[in-house]
């Protein structure tokens, strides 16, 4: 499968994430849902990595490459955090269009430190998500 197919899979499956995260956090503290959800990621993902044969793959990781995935790590868990609080206390239809502002900051932070290019065409694309993101709040 190309990069595509698995970028599409992603936003398929981060859709359904927020409804189902929504009809899962109702009557449990957002943080043990943020756990729980995140213990079957853990697994699920462990389970893929053993059944590809890539457990040995472990012994090979360099020290840089470690740290940027903790660091990664962190950054997913204040996300997902912040993101089933946010469910617990909005509508999924307006908690994920914020969480998809995401995108811009992802590339802005792409442009800075890793030096990608920028088109006009992206920029447009971008600003246009960020106006939708933003009148989904007053919706």
């Amino acid at each position: 499968m190309t990069w595509l197919v698995y970028a599409l899979l992603s936003a398929v499956f981060a859709g359904a994430t927020a409804v189902l995260a929504k009809i899962g956090v109702e009557g449990v503290p957002s943080n043990l849902a943020t756990a729980i959800r995140t213990s079957i990621v853990l697994v699920f993902a462990w389970v893929i990595v053993s059944a590809s044969q890539q457990l040995s793959d472990v012994k090979s990781l360099r020290a840089k490459t470690v740290v940027f995935l903790a660091l990664s790590g962190v950054a997913t868990g204040i996300s997902w955090l912040a993101y089933f609080k946010a469910l617990r206390l909005a509508p999924a239809s307006r908690v994920a269009p914020i969480d998809k502002l995401s995108l811009p900051v992802s590339i802005v932070l792409a442009v800075l430190v890793l030096g990608e290019p920028v088109s006009w065409r992206l920029a447009a694309g971008v600003g246009l998500m960020v106006v939708g993101a933003v009148l989904t709040i007053g919706a």
